[in-house]
């Protein structure tokens, strides 16, 4: 059990039924009253984010919660498969655990969070940025190729399309936000 505090960013928990985690929270005293917490939490299944407020000294049930290292390495019918790098242990994860899936490629390393007590994967994370080949797009025009503003589609290695930088031609290798699926800049070769 912990109380409110124990409260920290991170922190997971089981509130009203599901496995929440705190995004935010702030400890507050008002000059007449008794103190609270005011909190926001993100349901780890469904991804929502609620506020809540907490009395002071108000006790919740703590949830065990270990980050494991794995290794993607395919995708079939009952979704990806991935491999933990200490134990070589393989599981499968439903794609629709990870933002972005289709930006992830062979060998890629995610981080997988773990109900402790139960062996139950809970969320699943990319790095924030990975570097992916471009294999398809259409040429630049002449003029345009200097503004970082006009965008073009392209297709990278994993099949997947973005926007990218009119400069950017087909072989390039780019760095990618996982996180809103924007350019972020060319690796130099």
């Amino acid at each position: 059990m912990a109380s409110t505090s124990d409260f920290r960013n991170g922190l997971c928990f089981m509130f009203k039924g599901d496995i929440h985690t705190i995004v935010s929270f702030l400890h507050v005293k008002p000059g007449k009253g008794p103190a609270f917490v005011r909190t926001k939490l993100r349901n780890i299944k469904t991804g929502r984010i609620i506020e809540n407020t907490f009395n002071s000294g108000v006790k919740v049930e703590d949830v065990r919660v270990e980050r494991r290292q794995y290794q993607y390495l395919y995708k079939d019918e009952a979704g990806l498969n991935v491999m933990n790098t200490q134990s070589f242990e393989q599981i499968s994860i439903p794609e629709s655990m990870i933002e972005n899936a289709d930006l992830m490629k062979e060998g890629q390393i995610i981080e997988i969070q773990f109900h402790a007590d139960e062996e139950m994967p809970l969320t699943a994370e990319m790095p924030p940025v990975v570097e992916l080949q471009v294999t398809s797009t259409i040429a630049g025009e002449k003029g345009n190729t200097a503004s970082s503003n006009a965008l073009k589609p392209a297709t990278v290695e994993t099949g997947a399309e973005l926007m990218v930088p009119m400069f950017i031609n087909e072989g390039d290798i780019i760095k990618v936000s996982t996180v809103d699926r924007s350019y972020n800049e060319r690796v130099r070769q």
